[in-house]
């Protein structure tokens, strides 16, 4: 048994260890024993941190999504201009995708995107557009404007998406300027 951790912690290596264990296995395809078991701790021990498979999984899930929108956030925070923003942005989101590849999966890779979790992901995705609604410069109202925003999160969850499932020949800064360039060029051809 490892050593005994404070208690933040040892609930950051359980999900940790959870976040590994859910994306090689799923929601549906991993029990509590096998994370308790995968970090080293019994059963008991990761339920003292989390109620349940949901309670933790629902923990995992808001954990990611947050890393991601904060590393996304920060990228396009010290760009020079909206230019560099799009490229800025897209380039977070890949590497992210490259560095955490577990975290993308449990996030947008298996069934909770239409399941039990479903509110969990959209929660994201919404954080994510909101981000990303006020860096669009276009004579449009708010409401075009935060259509579009949804449009490029999905643009790379999806590239996203492709990459890890079998593009991984595609260097995560290549994939990143390609998208950014489609992006952009798609915001440059935006009127009313």
């Amino acid at each position: 048994m490892p050593p005994r951790l404070p208690a933040v912690r040892r609930r950051r290596q359980l999900l940790d260890v959870a976040l590994e264990v859910f994306a090689r296995q799923g929601y549906h395809g991993t029990s509590m024993e096998e994370v308790a078991e995968a970090a080293g701790v019994t059963k008991p021990v990761l339920y003292q941190h989390f109620a349940s498979k949901r309670d933790l999984y629902q923990e995992l899930l808001d954990d990611v999504g947050q890393h991601l929108v904060e590393e996304v956030l920060k990228a396009t925070a010290s760009a020079a201009g909206p230019r560099q923003q799009v490229a800025a942005g897209f380039d977070a989101y890949f590497r992210f995708v490259a560095d955490r590849e577990a975290a993308f999966l449990v996030l947008f890779g298996g069934d909770e995107r239409a399941g039990e979790f479903a509110d969990a992901v959209r929660k994201v995705e919404d954080a994510m557009a909101e981000a990303i609604t006020p860096l669009i410069e276009a004579d449009i109202d708010d409401d075009h404007r935060r259509l579009l925003a949804y449009g490029i999160v999905g643009l790379a969850e999806a590239a996203s998406r492709w990459w890890v499932l079998g593009g991984r020949e595609e260097d995560p800064a290549v994939l990143g300027r390609r998208i950014a360039d489609l992006a952009w060029a798609g915001l440059r051809g935006v009127h009313r």
